[in-house]
């Protein structure tokens, strides 16, 4: 769920062909933020979390129907379309046949949370049909939570790539270069999941991926929240963007995405959210020095990454080396901001 919620905000300021059509752009812009992807990720993730992987299509129906009602009360300007936004607000919410690409950007986490390809499929079918029930808003979600499936259980990407063009028929023989010229906003499933894809599966790692996807064009933060998902499956993402991730989002999102790392069985980087500066990077190093173990030191680096990131500064103090490797060096002299 980290892919999908770094790429919505990552790809947030250049919704609507605001962007150059390039990979090189900063990752985190002013204006950057969560949008209605992320906030429905999170709802049916927390959702599916609370029935359990047993659940019938009813229960998980009624619990994804409540949940995004009420997640999408607590934010009602998240960037809903109309449709959608109707929905939202409906005492009798009934599926009104959209082939909307928001079936596809909130299905990650049926990706994870089952053991089988079929029931990772069934579970995203019952996601999207609340609401997508059209065949392409249906297919949609099954793709994306398909491959995110097969990436998190060590398929290739050629495997990958050979299962959706068999199983639901999307044309992926296209390069991005080949996408991009013509490539312009469109809301639907059946042009933006192939494309997202594509995305992936011409990437190096994760941030690749995503740089990718926004370089199209189009609705980039749905575009780069299906490409992040697949890519988090397969690439992994780095702790220090994980960190970003939640320092960018609100501390009840947060909580849902511990308990989804808490049912998947990942540790995560623990963090008393009243903590900030150096009393962050000390509360890693207590944890360190009590775990000893790799996730710890991990957190430590993420903690001081992320302290430096949000305008902190890093230190390193002063210690005796043998022989005349600083022989020019006074110590005593050193001030805020010297090199050496």
């Amino acid at each position: 769920m980290y892919g999908a919620i770094l790429g919505d905000i990552i790809g947030s300021p250049f919704e609507f062909d605001r962007g150059d059509k390039t990979k090189k752009f900063e990752f985190f812009t002013r204006g950057c933020g969560f949008t209605d992807d992320s906030v429905m990720t999170i709802a049916v993730a927390e959702a599916l979390i609370a029935v359990g992987p047993d659940a019938d299509e009813k229960e998980i129906e009624e619990a994804v129907i409540a949940n995004m009602q009420d997640w999408g009360k607590h934010y009602p300007h998240a960037g809903y379309g109309g449709s959608f936004r109707h929905w939202l607000k409906d005492r009798h919410p009934q599926p009104y046949g959209s082939y909307g690409n928001g079936s596809a950007m909130r299905v990650s986490a049926a990706g994870w949370l089952y053991p089988t390809i079929e029931r990772t499929r069934e579970v995203a079918r019952w996601t999207a049909a609340v609401t997508h029930n059209h065949p392409e808003g249906i297919k949609g979600a099954e793709a994306t939570a398909s491959c995110i499936f097969l990436a998190r259980n060590g398929a290739s990407k050629e495997e990958i790539g050979d299962y959706v063009e068999q199983e639901f028929h999307y044309d992926l023989s296209r390069t991005l270069d080949e996408i991009r010229p013509y490539y312009h906003h469109v809301e639907s499933c059946q042009q933006t999941v192939p494309e997202a894809i594509t995305a992936f599966l011409e990437a190096e790692d994760f941030e690749d991926a995503v740089r990718n996807a926004v370089s199209l064009g189009g609705d980039t933060d749905t575009l780069a929240a299906i490409t992040g998902s697949i890519a988090e499956a397969f690439f992994g993402i780095p702790a220090v963007l994980k960190a970003e991730c939640r320092n960018r989002i609100d501390p009840e999102m947060n909580r849902v995405l511990d308990a989804f790392d808490e049912v998947l069985g990942r540790n995560n980087l623990e963090v008393d959210e009243s903590l900030s500066g150096n009393d962050l990077i000390e509360n890693t190093i207590s944890n360190l020095y009590e775990n000893q173990d790799h996730e710890s030191f991990i957190d430590v680096i993420t903690a001081i990454c992320f302290c430096i990131m949000n305008d902190g500064q890093g230190w390193v103090p002063f210690v005796t080396v043998s022989g005349e490797m600083f022989q020019n060096l006074d110590a005593s002299t050193l001030q805020e901001g010297d090199r050496f």
